[in-house]
Formats: C-alpha cells, structure tokens, sequence
C-alpha cells in the first residue's frame, strides 16, 4: 500500500486528488495538510467527498508516516516549501505547480509527461507534474515532434473551463461574468509555452518555431478543447500512421478518426486527438479534462508508475456522458 500526503490540500486538484486516491487499491491517504482547514473535515470544503471519507484535514507533516507528498501549491510555493522544510530523502515528490517544470541542473525532477517520459518517471524520485494546457497541446503534437514534421510556427487556439483558475474566486471566475462569455487572456505569453517547446525539442531538436498560443476563458466548469495549425506537405494517411505508432502503447491518449468534442473526455484521464488536412495545412485537435489528464490524473498516473504499478490503476474513470 502507497502511503500519501497530500499538502495544499484545499484547492481544486487537491479535491480531485481525494476523490480518485480514496477509491485507488494500493493507495492509503494518511495526511491532507491546510493550515486554513485544519480539523475540518475534508467533506466540508471538498463537498463531493461527502459519504466517502470521515477524514480531517491537519495542519501537522508527518512526512515519516508516507511514501510519496503530493504538492498542491499554487505556481512559485513549491520552492519556497522546500526550502523551509525537510522531507527524507527516500519521500517521493509529485509537484502540480510549474516550479520544476523546466530542466535545470539545480533539481532532479523529472516532467510526468508520462506519453514522453515513461520510463523516466518509473525511475524517479520527483516529479514535476506538467501544466493542463502544456499537456493538452504537447499530446497533440509530439508525433509530429518525433516525424521532425515541426518545420514552422505552430498556430494554436485552446479554450478551458473555469477550474482553470484554481479554487479562489476572482472576477474572471465569477459566474455572472464567466456565464455566457468568453474572453482571451495571456496571449502569446502563456506560462506553459516554456515547456512545450522543452518537449518538442526532446524529440525534434532541430524546432526553433513559434508556438503561437492564444488561450480563452469557456463558459463551462472542466475540460480543454484545442485546435493546433501547422503548415505541412506529408499525406494524411502517412501522419494518422505517426499518431497511432506514437500512442500505440499509452492507455489514456487517442487518436481517433472523426472530430473530437470535449463530453468524450470530462470526468476522465484520457486525451482524445484528431488529425485532418485542408489545402498545405494540418489542423490537429485535442481535448482533455483539466484537472484529470491536465492535473490530477496525470499525477495518480505518474505515482502509478513510479511505483511499479499498472499506469491506469484506480483511474478508470467513466465520462459524464450527456
């Protein structure tokens, strides 16, 4: 049994985190850590948990009471956590925020991109759990990545629902506004772009584009729909051959062949791709939950695997259908 914590615990990913560990067979949540929630039960904040679990958040870090922490920060506390606290040496990290996300010669951690890294992740003692948005547009352009197909700027549009804002509201959170509007934010200069590149380097070295990234706001609560242009010669049937060769052996990421739409994938740990062209262009879409495949999810995948478990272990998880 996988003994867990969880710190940050009273977020969106941390709440989805509870929801797929109290059901997982070889996982034991020993402590979920909110100084702001301490001996509140974990009912109380994360509301879908109510019959499943009598747990209490603490404010305590018994790190020598677990195998592996799973960070739940927002962007920039991770570094901040462990420079003020010691976790054993032999204590697995799972990080969701963007803090190790780049390689860097000052850390270990590896990116839990599991469909890139598998055996690397199995290898691991941390891991930097990659961004929604990172995850949803690599996945649909690593097999052009390693075709060397990457020839130019990639022009990428990507709308996602509202958990993508984390669990404190915010004025572009709020229903009202959220409601039957969408808008654009960060664009051009999104903080996943960074990493993508990272990625698509590792297979296509030779990619020195753009990744011209436009994010919107959706009116909806989960999920990422994105739509990735890029200017190529190569046959469809000849680039449909680099996707399914590609995925051949992951058991959450698809290629399919008709138009992707969001419902296939809320409320799962899969990726759903389609492929098809129109005149000298590629037009790539993909879609995936935010904070599943996107975010906690991936997590439980990667922890899977650096466990020497079954990747898809306690996360066959059925989509909401209609």
């Amino acid at each position: 049994m996988i003994r867990i914590g969880i710190i940050g615990g009273a977020g969106y990913t941390a709440g989805e985190l509870c929801r797929i560990l109290l059901n997982h067979p070889e996982a034991e949540i020993v402590f979920v850590n909110s100084e702001s929630n301490a001996g509140n039960l974990l009912a109380e904040v994360h509301e879908g948990l109510y019959g499943e679990t009598d747990m209490r958040f603490t404010d305590q870090l018994p790190f020598d009471q677990v195998d592996v922490v799973f960070f739940c920060f927002g962007h920039g506390k991770s570094t901040k956590f462990l420079a003020e606290h010691y976790i054993p040496a032999d204590v697995r990290i799972i990080d969701l925020a963007q803090d190790f996300r780049l390689e860097s010669d000052d850390n270990d951690y590896i990116y839990g991109l599991p469909e890139l890294n598998h055996s690397k992740i199995q290898n691991a003692l941390h891991v930097a759990n990659p961004g929604c948005f990172a995850t949803c547009l690599q996945l649909g352009l690593l097999p052009l990545a390693e075709a060397g197909l990457l020839n130019g700027d990639v022009m990428v549009n990507a709308i996602t629902g509202s958990t993508g804002a984390g669990v404190k509201p915010g004025a572009t959170t709020h229903f009202s506004w959220r409601s039957g509007n969408m808008s654009i934010y960060k664009a051009f200069e999104h903080q996943h772009v960074p990493e993508i590149k990272q990625s698509l380097r590792q297979l296509q070295p030779s990619f020195d584009s753009e990744i011209d990234f436009i994010p919107y706001r959706g009116d909806f609560p989960r999920g990422i729909f994105a739509t990735e242009v890029i200017k190529c010669d190569a046959p469809i049937d000849e680039i449909e051959g680099y996707y399914h060769d590609f995925y051949s052996e992951a058991p959450f990421t698809f290629y399919i062949d008709k138009p992707v739409d969001l419902k296939q994938v809320v409320n799962t740990n899969k990726c759903l791709i389609h492929a098809e062209r129109h005149r000298d262009k590629l037009l790539v879409t993909s879609c995936i939950d935010n904070l599943l495949k996107g975010a906690s999810g991936q997590a439980v995948q990667n922890m899977n695997l650096m466990f020497g478990l079954e990747e898809t272990t306690g996360l066959r998880l059925k989509p909401v259908g209609f």
